[in-house]
């Protein structure tokens, strides 16, 4: 029997996928369950056009996160903070606090979980800060960390 997985199944597969099942297994456990569908000329119908509108949203994802990122990258930020006179930061500079100065300084929203930065930074100076968006895209944007009153 061919069934149509709407959710995870272990041992056979992730959903959306369409596998071969043994009769029994599918009339009476998958499907009464709501873990899979018999697989007809309607319900593949519905799962092509389901697949075809996922891709294109991912598309739209991906390309709205590559106009962002390329809005990004022709900034430079510069974040001026407490420091001593060595350069070193009173606290530290998070990736919250990369993103919160970019929604101040843009008017864009960008999730703090969007920036990965290995670790805080505790020193006044030049950075690259490497992004991850949605749709997989991935770049690097311009950080300066500076002394709170130097020009």
């Amino acid at each position: 029997m061919k069934v149509i997985l709407l959710k995870d199944v272990q041992n056979i597969g992730k959903a959306g996928e369409v596998h071969n099942v043994s009769d029994g297994h599918g009339r009476n456990f998958l499907i009464p369950r709501g873990l899979a569908v018999e697989a007809s000329d309607s319900e593949m119908a519905k799962l092509r056009n389901d697949l075809k509108r996922r891709e294109e949203k991912e598309e739209r994802i991906r390309k709205s996160s590559e106009e962002l990122l390329r809005t990004l990258q022709k900034q430079h930020f510069i974040i001026k903070v407490k420091s001593g006179s060595t350069g070193k930061l009173f606290g530290a500079v998070t990736s919250n606090d990369i993103a919160t100065h970019i929604r101040h300084t843009l008017a864009v929203e960008l999730d703090k979980r969007f920036i990965e930065l290995g670790d805080n930074i505790k020193q006044t100076g030049e950075y690259k800060v490497d992004l991850k968006l949605p749709g997989n895209v991935k770049g690097q944007i311009a950080v300066r960390v500076e002394t709170l009153g130097e020009s």
